[in-house]
């Protein structure tokens, strides 16, 4: 069957047939579907009717290259609209890197051992585990378009891991010092609210407002995952956005009525700890941890826990729910106990 022009046709590692606009001085781009199908032909002409010539030196990389593997990674769909931005922001600062310091490597002869030595001079064993996330869907676009037979990084494993302490979740007694240094009505009162009784990341928080709330309920769309949640609002949230002045989009914006950006509401947020004196490790991220914990102290399951969070993965979320019914059996434990004593006496 002829294929349209500039159409080049392939067969992936696993057998499965695959088409790749390549067209020159133009940007590639991997068509769905089968050829002349209503798919195909519509990626196919939204390829070739939006791409724009690309500028006689505007890259100084070498086909075949590192580099060229890169740039060209970086138009494909599937980094571009399959991965959240902070995602998407967290692979360029791995594979920018990749690309300074083996750029003009060939592709096709980059082998396993190469990969390995890679691993091998990165020495904190989680920025290993970055980079290879960062790399595995590299190589497997090389094999995809056709610039290379395998991927080296097929198979590869760290092994475990030694977990990650991750951010500190606030204790009750951190929560109780920032509302007495915050009261009602203020911003900062209402960035913690918010943060503690939806147990939503910050990137989500900073969204919110209240064209989002309906029948007692606050929608929200988690911008790295996607999911949408549906989460009922507690008393004291309802009672702290209505003793909140504002009537932006947003219910959190900066000192100028701007909504904040992730990375400026992170900073803001840590100028409101300093001023409740709170200790460094008391960041905005470890209040959804401790609105997860106080959900499992209260009795809920791993399940009603990720019903609100959003959590993809229910291990993480099993960690507060074993360490509360750990906590509880103890108590428990410790009472009995008690009576006991009480009792012989």
């Amino acid at each position: 069957m002829k294929l349209p022009r500039y159409v080049h046709a392939y067969i992936d590692r696993h057998g499965r047939p695959r088409h790749y606009l390549r067209r020159p001085g133009f940007p590639g781009a991997s068509l769905p579907g089968l050829p002349w199908s209503p798919e195909f032909m519509a990626a196919y002409e939204a390829a070739t009717s939006g791409a724009k010539p690309v500028e006689i030196g505007a890259s100084r990389s070498r086909p075949g290259t590192v580099a060229a593997l890169v740039a060209v990674y970086y138009k494909n769909s599937g980094f571009q609209y399959q991965l959240a931005p902070g995602t998407q922001k967290a692979r360029r600062d791995q594979l920018d890197r990749f690309g300074r310091e083996h750029g003009d490597k060939r592709v096709a002869k980059l082998e396993r051992e190469h990969i390995t030595r890679m691993l091998a001079a990165i020495e904190r064993p989680h920025a290993k585990r970055k980079w290879l996330k960062a790399i595995r869907p590299l190589m497997a676009f090389a094999v995809e378009i056709g610039m290379r037979q395998d991927d080296p990084t097929q198979g590869l494993k760290l092994g475990r891991l030694p977990r990650s302490v991750g951010f500190h979740a606030w204790t009750e007694d951190e929560i109780a010092t920032f509302e007495a240094s915050h009261p009602i009505g203020s911003r900062a009162r209402l960035a913690l609210g918010l943060l503690l009784y939806t147990a939503q990341r910050r990137s989500d928080v900073i969204r919110m407002g209240r064209q989002h709330v309906r029948e007692g309920a606050i929608q929200v769309r988690q911008q790295k995952t996607g999911a949408s949640l549906l989460i009922p609002m507690h008393q004291d949230l309802v009672e702290i956005i209505a003793a909140t002045p504002g009537d932006n989009l947003t219910f959190l914006t900066t000192q100028f009525g701007k909504p904040f950006t992730p990375a400026g509401f992170g900073n803001w947020f840590r100028h409101r700890c300093n001023e409740a004196d709170l200790p460094k490790n008391c960041a905005a991220h470890g209040l959804r941890k401790a609105a997860c914990r106080r959900l499992a102290e209260a009795g809920c399951s791993a399940n009603q826990i990720a019903a609100i969070s959003g959590h993809v993965s229910l291990s993480e979320v099993e960690h507060y729910t074993k360490s509360a019914d750990q906590l509880r059996m103890a108590r428990q434990a410790i009472n009995a106990v008690s009576k006991v004593g009480t009792g012989s006496g």
